[in-house]
């Protein structure tokens, strides 16, 4: 059973994980989860399975997002968070969780506030290759319209400090919420000290929820949207006062 532990370099981690349906991937995940994590936020995304029993069982905090969508799961997530950093990742087992502390090492020690992993070209396994040109074709309109370079934009692994989330405007309710949260947090060069860095990844456990051309337009579209200002804003997932940057290193 998962158990929260003492904090880690002073901070407190929380893991969030948006789940549909993964009664399989779940128990890799907390399998060989570190101790640097104090809390796992498991977001109930209306899964038909075991999800909600087994992440109860394993200790996670479970909550309920009825709004069926990854960014809808993630911000209910990131709401119910109360770590200083905050790590994301899919329920599906596919990535590193020994890599957390690495990562976590990494902001900490060198100061960045936001960090993406990129997981193109450390694969276990051959990747579908419509997948991989998927995302570089986002990655390339993302180079395009907003005039920064990503490998991975649509990479569900992320570490951040949770005083960053009143700092962006994160529209999407779908999957483009993984190149809006990229987006939002490395285009704000003067607030948020960002940066990218490789993970490997695994092959998933339970069946894959992406529709690969639905989701791959609709992310393409979603990124001409933003770059129109057609959007607009949303509301803030934590209050102004909650949580300052820290001082930026030089």
């Amino acid at each position: 059973m998962f158990r929260s532990t003492l904090m880690y370099k002073n901070h407190r981690i929380s893991l969030v994980l948006p789940c549909f349906n993964e009664e399989h991937g779940l128990p890799e995940v907390f399998r060989d989860l570190p101790a640097s994590v104090d809390e796992v936020v498991v977001v109930d995304n209306n899964s038909t399975d075991r999800t909600i029993e087994i992440a109860r069982n394993f200790g996670a905090v479970v909550v309920r997002e009825s709004r069926q969508g990854y960014g809808a799961a993630y911000k209910t997530g990131l709401r119910r968070a109360t770590g200083d950093i905050i790590v994301t990742m899919d329920g599906d087992g596919t990535y590193p969780r020994n890599f957390i502390p690495i990562l976590l090492d990494v902001m900490i020690d060198e100061g960045f506030d936001f960090i993406t992993c990129d997981r193109t070209g450390h694969k276990d396994k051959p990747s579908n290759w419509l997948r991989v040109f998927g995302n570089d074709v986002l990655n390339f309109f993302i180079l395009l319209l907003f005039w920064f370079r990503v490998r991975d934009s649509q990479s569900g692994m992320w570490v951040f400090r949770r005083s960053i989330l009143r700092h962006l405007n994160l529209t999407s309710d779908g999957m483009a919420f993984s190149e809006e949260v990229k987006l939002e947090a490395m285009s704000k060069k003067k607030l948020i000290r960002a940066k990218e860095l490789p993970i490997y990844y695994k092959e998933r456990h339970g069946v894959s929820k992406l529709r690969i051309w639905r989701d791959g337009f609709y992310n393409l579209f979603f990124l001409f949207r933003k770059r129109l200002g057609l959007l607009g804003n949303a509301p803030p997932l934590i209050e102004a006062g909650e949580g300052n940057l820290q001082e930026q290193l030089p």
